[in-house]
């Protein structure tokens, strides 16, 4: 019994440390995305052009070094890869516009998507078990997705906030979880104690 006790208290204490470090790193993003929206875009997009680069290079290799692979699909890899280092390259060069215009392309992507599954859902009315809450989200949908589209920056902006506070309130809940998930076990554990 002690055994299967220890395993367990280990097996909490895991799940305690996981919950708190995770609500922690989600709590802080979430705070740094509120506290400094455009350094922490530029970050992001830094990070983006970083990892642009890091696959160009791989795709680089992939077609120089893959004898598998026939010759327009290497070509086709070498040529990928080349594309991508200078989207990065050029990302580095002035990583605000970059933010900005990842933020632009990113809001009007969200618009179209928005837009095109309202239309979607639309046109499976027919086959919907609710009719009504289906018409209410396509209208919604298409709504928000054109909205978005006469407004991308404002756009990213809001979605940029809605993500920190989003963030920062499920931080907020996992630290709390690994605090009652403490208690929880305490609980549990002094129930297994008096059973034995």
């Amino acid at each position: 019994m002690s055994d299967a006790l220890s395993e367990a208290k280990g097996f909490v204490k895991s799940v305690r440390v996981f919950l708190a470090v995770s609500g922690a790193i989600a709590l802080i993003a979430g705070l740094i995305l509120l506290i400094w929206p455009g350094k922490s875009a530029v970050i992001v997009t830094a990070i983006i052009a970083a990892y642009l680069i890091i696959a160009g290079l791989v795709y680089i290799a992939l077609g120089i070094f893959s004898k598998e692979k026939g010759g327009w699909a290497r070509v086709g890899h070498i040529v990928l890869g080349l594309i991508y280092i200078v989207a990065g390259v050029i990302a580095f060069t002035n990583l605000a516009a970059a933010a900005a215009t990842l933020a632009f392309v990113v809001a009007i992507l969200i618009g179209v998507s928005w837009i095109i599954d309202g239309i979607v859902s639309l046109s499976l009315l027919g086959k919907a078990a609710s009719k009504t809450w289906t018409v209410i989200y396509s209208i919604l949908s298409i709504v928000a997705g054109v909205v978005v589209l006469f407004s991308p920056l404002y756009a990213a902006v809001v979605l940029w906030w809605i993500l920190g506070i989003a963030l920062v309130v499920l931080g907020i809940v996992q630290i709390v979880r690994a605090i009652t998930l403490g208690k929880d076990a305490k609980e549990i554990e002094d129930t297994l104690k008096t059973e034995v």
